[in-house]
This record gives C-alpha cells, sequence and structure tokens, in this order.
C-alpha cells in the first residue's frame, strides 16, 4: 500500500501555497445551528459511550427520511448502524462478506479505497472500466466477468471521482445479474443529495430485490458539510446487519455521542438536505462558466463535489505529471482521475472539487487561465 493521491497533492498544494480543488471537503463553513446543538448536546452531558448500534432516536430519525425519500420501511433497531464515517462503513461491510479467493466487481475509475479493502480481505477485485467519456457502465461486460467467485459487486453513485450518477435502468440490469445468485452489493451512496439537473438519486432502497442483498452506505459529513465529523451510518437488511455489527462491535464498538444527539434533531430539518442539490448545482455552474475562461474542457458531471475536465488541449503529459505541474506553477491543485484506476490510463483529465466559496473558486480560474 502506497501513500493515496489525496496526501500527496494536499502536502503539495500546502507546499506550494495552491489552492485545493482536489480533496472533496468544503472550505466554507458548515450550519451554525447543528453547531449549537453539538455543544448543548456536550454540555448536557451527552459525553460517554452510546449504544454500540448508535443513538436510537437518530436511527429513527434516518428511518422516516428513508420512508418519505425512496418509500423503504427500515427498521431502525435491526437495519440501521451509526458508523465513524463512510470509508469505515465500507471496510465494515467488505469484512463482514469476503474470504480469501472470493471475487469482487470494481468499477474504475474507483474511490480509492475500494480495491485495498477488498485485497485486505484477501479477495481479488475484478475491473471493469467505465465507459470514457460519460463513465456509464457496460452491463454486458459486467456479465462476462461474473463467475461461482463472485462474491460481492461495489457501486457509487453519484459517483466519484466522475459525477456520473446510476439510472434506472442501471439498477434493473443489476437487479438482473444478481437475481438467483449469493453475490452481496455494497451502494456507496454517500452523495445521495449532491444530484442535479432534476434527476433522481437511485438508491438501492428504492429496490427491495436489491435491498435484502445489501449494505448500503451513507455519511452526514457529506449532507451537512462536516466531512471532519466523519459519521456516516450503514443500513442493511437485518440478517445482513447482523454479521456487520459482529465486526463493527470489535472495530470501533461506537461513535461519537454528542454529534449523534444534535443530529436526531437537525435531521429533520428537512429543507437542509432537499435544498442541497440545487446549492452545489449552483456552485458547479458557477464553475463551468468560469472555466469556460480557460483552456480547460468539461466532461459530464450529475452529482458530487466534482467535475471532470480535459487538459488535451493544453499538454500531452500524463494526468499525474501535469497535476503536480499545475500545483507548481500554477498554484491549482487538482486530482489526477488517473490515481482512481490500477492500470495505466491517461486520458489527460483532472478532477475538480468545486465544492468551496465563491471567491475560492473565481481565484481559482484567475490562474487557470494564464494557462
Amino acid at each position: 500500500m502506497g501513500t493515496t493521491i489525496f496526501t500527496t497533492m494536499s502536502s503539495l498544494a500546502l507546499r506550494h501555497k495552491a489552492i485545493n480543488l482536489g480533496q472533496g471537503f468544503p472550505d466554507y463553513n458548515m450550519n451554525e445551528e447543528l453547531i449549537d446543538l453539538v455543544t448543548k448536546a456536550m454540555k448536557d452531558g451527552y459525553n460517554q459511550y452510546i449504544h454500540m448500534n448508535g443513538y436510537l432516536p437518530l436511527r429513527e430519525a434516518i428511518a422516516e427520511k428513508c420512508f418519505n425519500l425512496y418509500n423503504a420501511d427500515i427498521n431502525p433497531e435491526e437495519e440501521i448502524t451509526i458508523t465513524p464515517g463512510g470509508t469505515y462503513a465500507l471496510y465494515t461491510a467488505i469484512t463482514t462478506v469476503l474470504q480469501p479467493g472470493d471475487e469482487v466487481v470494481v468499477f474504475e475509475p474507483a474511490y480509492d479505497c475500494y480495491i485495498p479493502q477488498v485485497e485486505l480481505n484477501g479477495a481479488k477485485a475484478v475491473i471493469v472500466e467505465l465507459i470514457f467519456p460519460d463513465y456509464h457502465i457496460d452491463w454486458d461486460e459486467v456479465r462476462s466477468k461474473i463467475n461461482d467467485r463472485t462474491r460481492m459487486i461495489i457501486i457509487n453513485s453519484p459517483h466519484n471521482p466522475t459525477g456520473s450518477v446510476l439510472s434506472g435502468n442501471d439498477m434493473q440490469q443489476l437487479s438482473e445479474i444478481v437475481r438467483d445468485t449469493n453475490i452481496i452489493i455494497v451502494s456507496d451512496e454517500v452523495y445521495e443529495h449532491l444530484i442535479f439537473d432534476d434527476l433522481e438519486h437511485e438508491s438501492v432502497l428504492k429496490y427491495p430485490e436489491l435491498m435484502d442483498r445489501s449494505f448500503i452506505i451513507f455519511s452526514f459529513g457529506k449532507t451537512y458539510n462536516c466531512t471532519g465529523w466523519k459519521l456516516g451510518y450503514c443500513i442493511s437488511s437485518a440478517f445482513l446487519m447482523n454479521e456487520f455489527r459482529k465486526i463493527h462491535q470489535f472495530n470501533c464498538f461506537t461513535s461519537d455521542t454528542p454529534k449523534q444527539i444534535a443530529l436526531a434533531d437537525f435531521i429533520k430539518e428537512k429543507e437542509h438536505f432537499l435544498q442541497l442539490g440545487k446549492k452545489l448545482q449552483q456552485k458547479r455552474d458557477l464553475f463551468q462558466d468560469l472555466m469556460q475562461q480557460t483552456k480547460f474542457k468539461p466532461l459530464l458531471t450529475h452529482g458530487s463535489y466534482f467535475q471532470i475536465y480535459s487538459y488535451a488541449d493544453i499538454s500531452s503529459e500524463n494526468e499525474k505529471e501535469f497535476a503536480i505541474k499545475l500545483t507548481k506553477e500554477s498554484g491549482v491543485a487538482t486530482i489526477p482521475v488517473s490515481a482512481f484506476y490500477r492500470a495505466e490510463i491517461n486520458n489527460k483529465v483532472l478532477r475538480f472539487c468545486f465544492s468551496k466559496k465563491d471567491e475560492t473558486l473565481h481565484t481559482a480560474v484567475e490562474r487557470l487561465k494564464k494557462i
């Protein structure tokens, strides 16, 4: 295992005083009311261990939200576990299922923790590349990779790093592939509310046939602009969640107490997460408008914090070399999309995070348009 590209590029950005549009976190403040609710919880004495599975009123609020959004009837006691972040939930779900020799279908470009987590459990990642430039899934190729050793398929929508989203047809294809098999689905949905252009998020929770065999991962950090909180949750069927908790109890046991108390109240204020997509789309659209002043060309994005841009009209360098050069010479840090592949890939595209203050985006583009 080497150092992640996020650590490398963030360190480089700091060293060269570059604007960091690489790592996916906002540079603006989170909701003050939520901060006050956490402070109140701490002052009210909620500072000790809470139930291993999470604060029940919070799990009940999540279940209500799932019903309202996805018409999913989730049992808060048996089917929801609060976790210290989405990445932790992914690792716990993967570790719950995989044994040495199992195979896992992973779509690349892939968030960088998926394959290491699979391999740490002795399993093999079977790669299916998303089709460039819109990064859609070739389901016929997926079918060709399925065999008796296939134990899991990992999906991610809205997708990091590309911002692509799965459609209803995609979910139907997935359902047909796993029907009458023992294949488990891990669905990374941490950007569930960051979806644009009047599209709907096709959560696994909307599909009972898939829900029964899935671990669905969510993040409070992405929803409430507090990525440093490292708090999320996993939803699964009662049987699978019982197995998940066997790993969870010896991995961290429980999650941050005062933040769970605060979120149990705040999550009921639906307007925040219902409006989140529109607010982030405004930032995406602003960034796209500003970037028209540069030689970078946008690829489609319909969700997440991210926009992929091509630099093919600027340089023939590979993505990592160009990203490093951009950081050092132009003062803007990005992430090379090639870092999300195992094979050598050079589509000449970089990932930009637009979940930043408007002035940050303006300043970054002022630097980029000089190239």
